[in-house]
């Protein structure tokens, strides 16, 4: 399965999971917040009901998601999305950082898409290790707070936590790496919404509930 969200008018946000063998909607939803757990059991509980029992799910990593999934299917196994570290990596290590730590864990994050075989899974980890073992301990125990530093603590929170659940597509062909299907959807589904102008709230969650039924691919 592949499962995410996206925003139409913030906070307001459509979920969806995806079969990612057809890459067809299983299942969506008009307002469920991502980070509300008693929204997301209710997403996922009647799901399970009906008999899913998925082996894996490809997320963007959003904590509050990937612990309903747990508690929903406590077998199933979390793939986390790579383009979504990949870009958020980079992101908080700058463009063109001037920190030694930020120059060398952005040249981490660069090939993290193109890791196809386990040689490259594991060469990628030991430059984690390495980098960790250079600047990891210096990290946790600075007390600087300029928004350069908190940028690359959070990339290597992230990192650090991503790691275990970074490489299962090497193991089992049929398992995504990325959320790129489920994003191609919601690109879809956003393009059609936007030729519907002035839908008040009830029609727009009739509207979605519709537009997954008719249109799950």
């Amino acid at each position: 399965m592949i499962f995410d969200g996206t925003f139409l008018h913030r906070p307001v946000s459509i979920v969806a999971l995806m079969d990612a063998k057809t890459n067809s909607v299983i299942a969506g939803q008009y307002d469920v917040r991502e980070n509300s757990s008693s929204q997301l059991l209710a997403f996922f509980m009647p799901l399970k009901e009906r008999g899913l029992d998925p082996v894996s799910c490809t997320t963007d990593g959003n904590p509050q998601a990937m612990r309903t999934l747990r508690s929903v299917w406590p077998d199933i196994v979390i793939q986390r999305c790579l383009v979504h570290i990949q870009r958020q990596g980079l992101q908080w290590c700058r463009a063109h950082p001037k920190r030694t730590d930020a120059t060398y864990l952005r040249k981490i994050f660069r090939p993290v898409t193109t890791i196809y075989t386990e040689a490259e899974r594991d060469h990628f980890i030991i430059a984690v290790n390495t980098w960790e073992a250079s600047f990891g301990n210096e990290i946790e125990e600075a007390s600087d707070k300029g928004l350069a530093f908190l940028a690359i603590k959070r990339a290597r929170s992230m990192l650090t936590k991503a790691l275990p659940d970074m490489f299962h597509y090497l193991d089992n062909p049929n398992i995504p790496p990325t959320t790129n299907g489920l994003e191609g959807y919601f690109s879809r589904l956003k393009s059609r919404y936007r030729q519907h102008r002035g839908l008040s709230p009830k029609k727009r969650s009739r509207y979605f509930d519709w537009y997954f039924k008719l249109r799950p691919r």
